[in-house]
């Protein structure tokens, strides 16, 4: 790790580890930024709030740490209230997270399930419907699992099953299930990642199911824009999260950065979040973006 600032040039993460899927509150410092965007000259400053997303309701899936705290975080401050989804492990850290939402005077509520089962999915969806009396107007499908492993020989089929079941099946049910109480003018946002396009060879599960997100996005939007709804996705490069010395071996974290010579904090993926949920993206539907750091891809 260097003595660089977060959001400057050269910066470079710890290497630790933990056991999936990583706590944010044992990360070793510098912990990642949620509510703190750069400035030119490398430094941060607070969120600028606009008053985006005012009585929006949101549901966000693996909400607890990394991008869908920052997300949440960033979402009560234009605004809107949210339901965080999480994994019973993650309790301390979604505790944390509505914490920090409330901070800024909006709703947060916890629900800890896993989304592996399709019936859990639906008994979210229905829940946050019974909260939101009906409303559902942003769906942030985040959660996701993945572990490095160097060779497909290596690679389980449990684990191929779990990675599919976690990152693209939820993110089907979650979708199926919320659309009845949405409306014209509601969104959903599928996070992707870099590695559908650059094919991360330690990642072959995970690349594989974010491929899948991408066509999936682009699917649902071609089907629902017809009703008034979007859908679109993200897809972030290097990320500091608990994911990265949750899964990843010491040569990858050796070499987290992208071509901006850092990785991103959360809260630069959570204002792009932030603009997919909101009406300033009003244009954009099937859409990508790809908040990576500088890596030109095909999209």
């Amino acid at each position: 790790m260097t003595d660089k600032g977060q959001f400057e040039s050269g910066h470079k993460v710890p290497v630790t580890h933990q056991q999936f899927p990583g706590k944010e509150g044992k990360m070793p410092h510098p912990l990642p930024l949620f509510d703190e965007v750069p400035t030119p000259d490398g430094k941060s400053e607070k969120y600028k709030a606009a008053g985006k997303l005012r009585n929006k309701k949101a549901i966000i899936t693996g909400g607890d740490s990394g991008i869908g705290r920052a997300t949440a975080i960033l979402f009560a401050m234009e605004g809107a209230d949210s339901l965080i989804v999480y994994l019973p492990e993650e309790e301390d850290d979604a505790q944390e997270t509505k914490k920090r939402v409330e901070q800024y005077g909006q709703q947060c509520h916890l629900i800890s399930t896993d989304l592996r089962d399709r019936n859990n999915c639906k008994k979210v969806v229905d829940k946050a419907a019974e909260i939101f009396n009906g409303q559902i107007d942003i769906l942030f499908n985040n959660a996701a699992y993945q572990m490095a492993v160097d060779d497909i020989k290596d690679l389980s089929e449990d684990q191929w099953i779990k990675t599919f079941d976690t990152n693209i099946h939820s993110y089907f049910y979650m979708a199926k299930y919320s659309l009845p109480y949405m409306h014209r003018g509601s969104t959903i946002i599928n996070n992707a990642s870099i590695n559908a396009y650059v094919g991360k060879p330690q990642l072959l599960d995970y690349t594989a199911t974010k491929g899948a997100i991408i066509s999936f996005t682009r699917g649902l939007s071609n089907q629902q824009l017809s009703k008034g709804i979007r859908v679109n996705a993200l897809a972030p490069g290097p990320v500091w999260t608990p994911l990265i010395p949750g899964t990843m071996t010491e040569q990858m974290q050796e070499q987290f950065a992208a071509p901006m010579g850092r990785p991103a904090q959360p809260s630069e993926i959570a204002t792009c979040a932030v603009f997919l949920a909101s009406s300033d993206s009003s244009a954009l539907s099937g859409q990508t973006i790809h908040c990576n750091g500088g890596s030109v891809v095909n999209g």
